[in-house]
């Protein structure tokens, strides 16, 4: 069995009180009828801040060797860090990474792996609607989701909100903005850096709330850079420009 899942109602109901796995969505079965146990399970979900979704009972058919009884809990290899502690560091021309829906975990876990090699304090990403570190992006980081402090939040908006109250500047990569991404001076800054996923990009509200918006120049019309590449270009520049100092 994956360990990286646990099947049935009180295995799952168990290690939300033990609070000794970080569980990153828990799947319920839409044919299971509510009782004590499920009820349990959603308010320590609640609690925790932990997803769970309501699911067709299709999405179990892998599972159905197990008795999971209509619920299913995925757990990551590692232990979230905590925003608030997070900021409660000291931090001097530090940087971070927020990723803005990137689903593929295999682009997660080269994102990680780029920026351990760079020196990111951290990465940043929602618990909707991106990938969570699962052991595929373990084994694509090559173990460096072992050296870098990956933090969940329930809302990015509220993040950049609170990194700008604390003097971090917000930088948004997007395919349509008129400055290049080298023409920016990351030096003498805390800066964090927003990625969009492909196919959608950095949302409209966090686009308008950064302080600067940057592109990668392409020479003909396809622009469509995989985001670990594209996040790769625009690091490795601001580690340039801090060497160059």
């Amino acid at each position: 069995m994956d360990e990286s899942i646990i099947f049935g109602k009180n295995s799952v109901m168990e290690a939300l009180i033990s609070g000794e796995r970080e569980i990153n969505k828990i799947l319920i079965s839409k044919n299971i009828h509510s009782d004590n146990k499920l009820n349990k399970i959603k308010d320590l979900a609640k609690q925790n801040g932990v997803v769970f979704q309501f699911v067709a009972r299709e999405k179990f058919i892998p599972y159905t060797e197990f008795n999971h009884q209509g619920v299913i809990a995925f757990v990551s290899p590692v232990r979230y860090t905590d925003f608030d502690e997070f900021m409660e560091q000291k931090h001097e021309n530090s940087s971070l990474v927020i990723l803005d829906g990137v689903e593929d975990p295999h682009n997660l876990g080269a994102i990680i792996r780029t920026c351990v090699c760079a020196g990111v304090s951290g990465i940043i990403i929602p618990s909707r609607r991106n990938a969570l570190v699962n052991s595929v992006v373990e084994k694509t980081s090559a173990g460096a989701i072992n050296h870098i402090p990956i933090i969940k939040v329930n809302s990015l908006t509220n993040v950049v909100n609170k990194l700008k109250e604390n003097n971090w500047w917000i930088i948004a990569a997007d395919a349509s903005a008129k400055d290049n991404y080298y023409n920016v001076n990351y030096t003498d800054m805390n800066f964090a850096l927003i990625m969009g996923a492909e196919h959608a990009g950095v949302s409209k509200t966090l686009l308008k709330a950064s302080d600067f918006i940057v592109k990668i120049p392409m020479e003909n019309n396809f622009n469509s850079l995989n985001v670990s590449n594209a996040l790769s270009a625009i690091i490795f520049e601001t580690v340039r420009q801090k060497l160059s100092k």
